[in-house]
């Protein structure tokens, strides 16, 4: 279990971590979202011990990760995946690992194969493929069988085999009663993966729910309608819950009403519907809706890009 607790950092004038406080528990994969610049990365920092809070505290299984016992047999992480030396072999990095933190040698075959990279256990590291250098951070992660894993941006670099296999690693662990806590910006995995959400902003806590609670809260469920009048069935539909915009294409976007009430009130005017499509809200959405006055790098919307 990760506790956080008024948990602050500073950098200078910068404010990164502004008085968070949260619990990942094990038994579930919790996804930790946030636009760039949100304070992620630093929060994982403080985590594990590489950064020293300003103020507040946070620890692992009730322990600030600096007075464990044995902290990779406790905590795997991975921050960043190419922090391996490029002429060791791959095998060889996670054998040095193991040997100076007590991990027995069969332990590192048990993860070379866990993560498919067998075949080029004895190749060097530097030669690895972005996704291949991911899988070898990972492996780093679980050489200890730890309680708790914490992986930013795992699926950086995998392929469409990769990330199905990261998927299911990531809750095969929580079935086993781990703390799974995730960092991603891939919003439709994390819809595929996660069962929970801690979101932050500027550094604050924005929310602390599961994902179908926190889609349901924040992005609305529409239905897409293309008809012989779309003016006239607007017009029936229109009420203070419920809005209708007109799109592009002339087909009716309405939010407050199922496909099934649309339905209705077109047949009953006598209006003939050429598509009905319920769209349900996504994470995506609802990540840009929660998150929009959060966001600190901000495209301009200028349509083109010149040189």
């Amino acid at each position: 279990m990760i506790e956080a607790h008024g948990l602050t950092k500073r950098y200078g004038g910068k404010l990164a971590v502004d008085d968070l406080t949260f619990t990942v528990r094990p038994g579930v994969v919790t996804g930790f979202l946030g636009p760039n610049g949100a304070g992620k990365s630093t929060t994982m920092r403080l985590i594990l011990g590489l950064d020293a809070p300003t103020s507040g505290s946070v620890t692992v299984n009730g322990k600030p990760y600096q007075r464990l016992n044995a902290p990779l047999r406790e905590v795997g992480a991975l921050l960043e995946a190419r922090s391996v030396h490029p002429g060791r072999s791959a095998r060889n990095h996670l054998l040095a690992i193991a040997q100076t933190n007590g991990i027995p040698r069969f332990r590192v075959d048990e993860v070379i194969e866990a993560v498919g990279l067998d075949g080029v256990a004895r190749k060097r590291a530097g030669g690895f493929s972005l996704g291949m250098g991911q899988r070898l951070g990972i492996a780093g992660a679980l050489l200890g069988d730890p309680d708790t894993v914490i992986l930013d941006e795992p699926v950086n670099g995998l392929d469409t085999e990769g990330i199905r296999w990261i998927r299911s690693l990531l809750r095969g662990l929580a079935a086993e009663g781990k703390t799974v806590f995730v960092s991603s910006h891939l919003m439709s995995e994390m819809a595929m993966t996660a069962e929970h959400l801690i979101v932050i902003g500027r550094g604050k806590l924005i929310a602390d729910t599961g994902v179908e609670e926190f889609i349901a809260g924040t992005a609305r469920d529409t239905v897409r309608v293309r008809t012989t009048d779309p003016e006239g069935l607007a017009t029936l539909l229109r009420a203070p819950d419920v809005t209708v915009a007109s799109d592009q294409d002339g087909a009716l976007t309405v939010t407050g009403l199922t496909t099934d009430r649309v339905g209705t009130v077109a047949g009953a005017a006598g209006i003939t519907l050429l598509e009905l499509t319920a769209h349900r809200a996504s994470l995506e959405e609802a990540f840009i809706d929660m998150t929009s006055d959060a966001v600190e790098f901000r495209a301009p919307n200028t349509g083109s890009v010149k040189g």
